[in-house]
Order: C-alpha cells, then structure tokens, then sequence
C-alpha cells in the first residue's frame, strides 16, 4: 500500500502542473475572444479593427512557445467549431476561417509561437521587445494579405491599401502596449525572486 500512496503523491505536481496549463490555455482563449469582440468595421474593407493583434503580441511574450502556439491552435478551433469567439463582424465558424479574415488568424500559431521564441532568447529590453512584437505584428499583417490575395487575385496596391495600411497606426499601439505589459510583467517577476 505504501508505495501506491508514495506514487501518487510524486505524481501530484505532475498532475497541478497540467491543471495549471490547461487553465492557463483556456484563459488565454478567452482573452483573445474577448478582444476578438472589441471590433470596429470600415467600411472600404472586409477586415475589421481588433484587438486580437495586441493578445496574441501579448500571449506570445508572456507564454512559452509551445503554450503560446497551443493558445492559438484552440482558440482557431474553438471558432472552426461554431463558439463565439471570432468577431461578430465575420461570417463566424470555419467560413470565417476560409474568409477575407483567415491570414490574419492562421497566422496567429506561428506569431505568437515566434514572439515567444524569439523574446526567450536573449535581452528582454523594452527595445528589443518592441522590434520581437512589431515583426510578429507584420507577420500577422503579410499573412493576411497573401491570404487576401489569393482570395481575390487584387493587384498589389489594392492588397495594401485594404490589408495593412489601415491596420498600421493601431497595430504600432497595440505592439507598444504588448511590449510595455511584457516588460513590466518581467521586472516584476525580476523584483520577487
């Protein structure tokens, strides 16, 4: 009997730390469907504004890659699968995913697995985190308009002008942001230890 009690009680921290990163995972994709939700339409594109960027920035630097990369492949699915957590500006469901809409998302696994990558390895500076997060916004950003350019065969120009031009002013917001919190995040964290 006491060697199952001492098996099972080695494999408590084993077991919280999978209880503690599934919630974590959930949590995350409830933060990006609520910022998914904080939506503006224009009128001259398909594509609204978001703050999905800005948690995906976020999740991306203050998650490990394979978190981050796991946030966002559940976050897509729970979409694909019909929940409300894309913005209630798109078809919603996997047509939203098949939409004008789906570089930006698809792209959302390999940013924020990148940013996460990219910020672990090596200076955590505010300056360096801001250039980590302004290319995974970019990225987002070239995704979506290859995506857009396959959809509808538009010339380069037009692809900018609806696909990453409008975006850049916010998206510059919401990378400083993502880089600020992170940033914080980590020197408070500094401070405890």
């Amino acid at each position: 009997m006491r060697p199952t009690m001492k098996t099972t009680v080695n494999t408590l921290p084993v077991l919280d730390e999978r209880v503690r990163k599934t919630a974590t995972v959930l949590a995350a994709t409830l933060l990006i469907a609520a910022c998914a939700h904080v939506s503006f339409p224009l009128w001259f594109t398909p594509v609204p504004v978001t703050l999905q960027p800005f948690a995906v920035l976020l999740l991306g630097l203050m998650l490990s890659p394979g978190m981050a990369a796991t946030t966002m492949l559940l976050y897509l699915a729970e979409g694909a699968m019909g929940l409300p957590v894309f913005t209630p500006h798109g078809l919603g469901g996997l047509a939203q995913l098949l939409g004008p809409t789906g570089g930006y998302l698809l792209s959302y696994p390999m940013v924020a697995a990148g940013v996460s990558w990219l910020w672990r390895r090596g200076s955590r500076s505010m300056g360096r985190t801001l250039a980590i997060t302004a290319a995974g916004s970019l990225g987002t950003l070239a995704m979506g308009a290859l995506w857009m350019m396959l959809l509808t065969h538009a010339g380069l120009t037009v692809l900018l002008a609806h696909t990453v031009l409008p975006f850049l002013p916010g998206d510059a917001v919401k990378v400083v942001a993502a880089a600020t919190l992170a940033c914080s995040w980590q020197r408070v964290r500094s401070a405890q230890r």
